[in-house]
């Protein structure tokens, strides 16, 4: 099956988020040329719900390798078990879910270094993979095995080498990624079944997301997205179901505790400020809500955390 190709005049769209990992995420990272960082970890900034945006002059690979991802490339949809990859050049639109199973690694590249570990091999053999984006399920078939196996090894390798104050391990990390780009065009022709996916519902979906991030810490109700959006709360409920399974109230509460972990995680507030920064206007309810919602008081998620850290 052939793997869409990116429409230029969609990508450009002015109104889609551009996302530098190196400034927002880990300003470490914020002159390297290769960012690698575990699935979990950015899941817990950025929130399992990823709203679409890009990565311009980036490109990213994101490497499942356990649990249900729905991927959103440009305006084509995949639901995908792990083990499995995505790979998005610059400037693509993406947007993904993945379970709370979900695990695995996530690379972005500065578009440049990707040319130069690509210029000595044949031209023919990269510039197609390379100029779109691609959803790939690892398969255990055993003409793709052997080269899915030695990418997943690979990928594990660049995360030992993760030290991007270190000169060597920053090479070592640039020599393992020109394997893995061999490896990828190896089974870029093993696509992943594509939904059959109205633009229209994807167009709704994405707006949605965004007027949650806007608006999720004044607790509207559903029917007030709904207005917004110009759909019923049937058919905006209908679209989450089936886009990302699940309904459209659990995405705004997804929201709320994204958050929630974030601001235990990386602030010093106290729990209850933390409630009130987020709408609630009842401290008790703030401590029920998020205990229903991950098994785990506030302060003891917050401890576990600092716990894990350290360890």
């Amino acid at each position: 099956m052939t793997l869409p190709i990116q429409n230029k005049k969609n990508n450009s769209a002015s109104n889609i988020p551009n996302i530098e990992i190196g400034k927002v995420y880990d300003q470490r990272y914020q002159e390297a040329d290769i960012h690698y960082e575990n699935l979990e970890k950015l899941a817990v900034f950025f929130g399992r719900n990823m709203q679409v945006h890009h990565h311009d002059r980036f490109f990213q690979l994101h490497v499942v390798l356990e649990g249900n991802v729905r991927v959103h490339l440009d305006s084509v949809s995949y639901n995908v078990q792990g083990p499995m990859f995505f790979l998005t050049p610059p400037t693509v639109p993406h947007s993904f879910i993945i379970d709370d199973k979900a695990s695995g690694h996530v690379i972005t590249v500065r578009q440049e270094i990707i040319w130069e570990l690509l210029s000595d091999i044949e031209q023919h053999h990269w510039q197609g993979f390379m100029q779109r984006a691609l959803c790939v399920e690892l398969s255990s078939e055993q003409e793709n095995n052997s080269s899915a196996a030695r990418m997943l090894q690979l990928l594990n390798m660049m995360s030992a080498e993760n030290k991007p104050d270190n000169l060597l391990h920053n090479r070592a990390q640039r020599a393992l990624l020109q394997l893995v780009l061999i490896d990828i065009s190896r089974l870029s022709e093993q696509s992943s079944p594509q939904q059959n996916t109205q633009k229209e519902d994807i167009r709704v979906f994405h707006q949605f997301n965004s007027l949650i991030e806007k608006n999720y810490k004044k607790h509207s109700p559903l029917s007030v997205y709904a207005s917004q959006i110009g759909v019923t709360e049937a058919r905006l409920n209908s679209i989450c179901r089936r886009l990302a399974g699940l309904p459209s109230k659990r995405l705004i509460m997804d929201r709320l505790i994204q958050e929630a972990r974030r601001l235990l995680i990386f602030s010093n507030a106290p729990v209850t400020e933390i409630g009130y920064q987020l709408g609630f206007k009842d401290p008790a309810y703030f401590a029920r809500f998020f205990r229903r919602n991950t098994g785990v008081s506030a302060s003891g998620f917050r401890v576990q955390k600092k716990q894990t850290d350290t360890d």
